[in-house]
């Protein structure tokens, strides 16, 4: 009765480490990233940070772009300008932007509401992993900022440009604040201010879902060392491979209705681009040059949605086919063993007979393949212990289960992988040639 009481005593500690592991607090490995979120008001942590946040979205995703169309806009008064400095296509813009903003907002803030950062992240499920798995996904957090800024500055740096050029060459002359130069200061400045927060948060949620998807990849190519283990058995692999396909799904419902959403409506901006450009027959660089910059930008999104969907679901099924290659070589060594008992050889000689050994591949070949092969997707051959190898109609059956059940990124349960994307990426990529053949001349 006293063992089972300390036994008991014992796991309710390492419940209680390991739920204070999972913990957010103020001096975690969030906490830079939080103070950032903090700075882009978009941190809802508590009720009074929250209406911050809200408020700032309203003012810069509704309440700006809105007077910048209706009020600011050159030929939006009333009033004549010449056609440089006309908008024809700023309509089309601001909608896009914005839409794309309040969905990726409204998304992160329900993720943040419903789970936590800390949840949201997996960095929850950290404790669990290696420490491959744990050192390498807090290298891809500490990447994610500076690539989120890759993408968001060079766009921000034309956007500046077209802005700075629109107010200093005289697009608008409405003296708000009682000076034409200070007005047109300020109107600029919440322009862009504007602008970069939209973008921000669209390429916030688009990153953090790599992020995310970086973590399964790491996961499962710790999980293909399982295979070149001398102890490793059926069970073992198989609540692995079910602990990752349910990741997996968790992230596939979080993320589908954004996925989705943010698909239809960035097609719905290329095809409003391409309606509204084609039925202008003056169209340059300075009436489109705006919309051209807004239409790089969310396709850079979208492109990155869907890059990071499809190579997790590619690496996901080659699991199957990690399976079966060690399946055969299994087989072939088992095989090349009982011969070689019946016929009283020594294993040595086999050995050096074998072809099929992880030895097989030379130097040179392995140079060629350079990063295209890693621990999951390659051509080498595992290595097999017939001596504490599984028995085949165990190996069989575990095959049989990758074969039927392919694990991946779904969207209502359409597979996101690399066939079923080649219609999307061909649609995309037309509406984007078309539109920049119209804007800038590319034929």
């Amino acid at each position: 009765m006293g063992d089972s009481r300390v036994a008991l005593l014992n796991h309710d500690n390492n419940n209680r480490r390991a739920f204070s592991r999972s913990q957010s607090h103020a001096h975690d490995e969030l906490r830079g990233f939080r103070r950032w979120l903090k700075c882009m008001c978009v941190d809802q942590s508590n009720r009074r940070t929250a209406c911050l946040s809200w408020l700032v979205f309203f003012v810069l995703t509704v309440v700006v772009p809105a007077v910048s169309h209706f009020v600011f806009a050159c030929g939006g008064r009333g009033d004549d300008c010449d056609s440089l400095h006309s908008r024809p296509y700023d309509a089309v813009a601001q909608l896009s932007l914005s839409s794309v903003a309040a969905l990726s907002f409204i998304c992160l803030s329900e993720f943040v509401r419903k789970f936590g950062l800390r949840r949201f992240l997996f960095f929850d499920k950290l404790c669990d992993e290696s420490e491959t798995v744990r050192k390498g996904y807090t290298k891809q957090f500490n990447r994610s900022m500076k690539l989120l800024f890759i993408f968001v500055l060079p766009c921000f740096a034309a956007e500046g440009a077209y802005k700075i050029w629109w107010y200093t060459s005289g697009g608008t002359r409405i003296p708000f604040l009682g000076n034409t130069v200070v007005s047109n200061t300020v109107a600029c400045a919440l322009e862009l201010c504007s602008w970069f927060y939209r973008t921000v948060v669209f390429f916030l949620v688009c990153i953090l879902f790599r992020l995310i998807c970086c973590l399964q990849i790491l996961r499962l190519q710790d999980f293909a060392q399982v295979f070149v283990q001398v102890d490793s058995n059926v069970e073992s692999v198989l609540k692995e491979h079910l602990r990752i396909r349910r990741h997996l799904r968790i992230i596939s419902h979080r993320y589908r209705l954004f996925i989705l959403w943010a698909l239809v409506f960035i097609t719905a901006s290329q095809f409003a681009s391409l309606f509204v450009t084609t039925r202008n027959a003056d169209v340059n660089i300075y009436h489109t040059g705006e919309l051209a910059v807004c239409s790089v930008s969310l396709l850079a999104g979208l492109l990155i949605l869907l890059r990071s969907a499809t190579k997790i679901t590619h690496k996901a099924q080659a699991v199957t086919c990690l399976a079966a290659k060690w399946h055969v070589c299994a087989t072939i060594d088992s095989f090349d063993h009982t011969a070689d008992q019946a016929h009283a050889t020594p294993v040595g000689c086999v050995a050096d007979e074998h072809l099929f050994t992880v030895t097989s591949d030379g130097p040179s070949d392995q140079d060629d393949v350079g990063d295209e092969e890693d621990e999951l997707d390659n051509t080498q051959f595992v290595p097999s212990y017939a001596y504490s190898t599984i028995s085949f109609q165990k190996r069989q059956a575990l095959v049989n289960y990758f074969e039927n059940n392919r694990a991946g990124i779904t969207i209502f349960g359409f597979m996101l992988d690399r066939s079923s994307l080649h219609t999307i990426f061909g649609i995309e990529l037309s509406l984007v040639l078309w539109l920049l053949g119209k804007t800038i001349g590319i034929s």
